[in-house]
């Protein structure tokens, strides 16, 4: 018996220490979309953990309003920017093994440049998406 890849079948982490293994990720907004439906009961407390390896800077922003999310880098190095309610955005730069919080109404984006895989812990419910105009090196 196989191990379930955590890069191809998403876990939800529920109330009353569930854990529930999810659909095969397909990466489009769909996908998140039903999830959020699937788990809306568990509220802010629910967690969406997932593990994507990219070597592309994303093409967008994202923000969470209802809880913290955690992404730990477990192969290369990104950078992340976070831009904070105030206006403050803040680099921070991940290597194998480091992690960050993003807060809840922070939103982020990342800069990938050698091939990349992280693990995000994610409070999924309202998250927001903005485009990325321009770099911000």
């Amino acid at each position: 018996m196989n191990g379930t890849p955590l890069s191809q079948f998403p876990a939800h982490l529920g109330l009353g220490a569930n854990v529930e293994i999810e659909p095969a990720f397909t990466g489009n907004m769909q996908w998140y979309e039903a999830y959020v439906n699937r788990h809306l009961a568990d509220g802010a407390e629910g967690r969406l953990v997932s593990m994507h390896t990219s070597d592309r800077s994303w093409d967008s922003w994202e923000m969470h309003p209802q809880g913290n999310e955690m992404v730990l880098c477990t192969a290369g190095q990104v950078t992340f920017y976070q831009e904070f309610p105030d206006g403050e955005v803040k680099q921070v730069i991940l290597r194998t093994g480091e992690y960050l919080v993003n807060p809840p109404l922070v939103w982020h984006t990342a800069d990938i440049d050698v091939p990349t895989t992280l693990l995000f812990i994610t409070s999924g419910i309202g998250t927001q998406h903005r485009g990325r105009e321009k770099n911000l090196d």
